[in-house]
């Protein structure tokens, strides 16, 4: 998907808490990466993705609050599709005419075309 995102192929959107998120995750998880490198890699991101302020809070996935600022940004940039291997969201199948698929079945079925 990054691939694709990069060459414009297919649109990709974020938003301030998924970034909050990954930062977190490089900060706090097994990564450790240093506050050089994870802006680095944010400011990387930043650079093929589109930002999006949600303006809805989505409160679908009861407890799973990251999953669901996923689904707020999905909503806020009216995306087709969410790509995910989380089983969590994929067990949705679609959210609010938004379809939910894995990797695997958005390259096979080459749904961006």
């Amino acid at each position: 998907m990054l691939i694709l995102g990069r060459r414009g192929t297919i649109s990709l959107f974020i938003s301030p808490p998924i970034l909050e998120e990954i930062e977190g995750d490089l900060t706090k998880t097994k990564f450790r990466w240093s506050a050089p490198e994870i802006r680095a890699a944010i400011s990387s991101i930043q650079q093929y993705v589109c930002l999006v302020r949600p303006r809805e809070v989505v409160a679908h996935l009861n407890g799973n609050d990251p999953d669901n600022r996923v689904l707020e940004c999905a909503v806020e940039a009216g995306a087709l599709f969410r790509v995910t291997g989380d089983h969590h969201l994929r067990n949705l199948r679609t959210f609010r005419g938004i379809t939910i698929v894995n990797p695997r079945e958005f390259l096979d079925a080459r749904l961006w075309t």
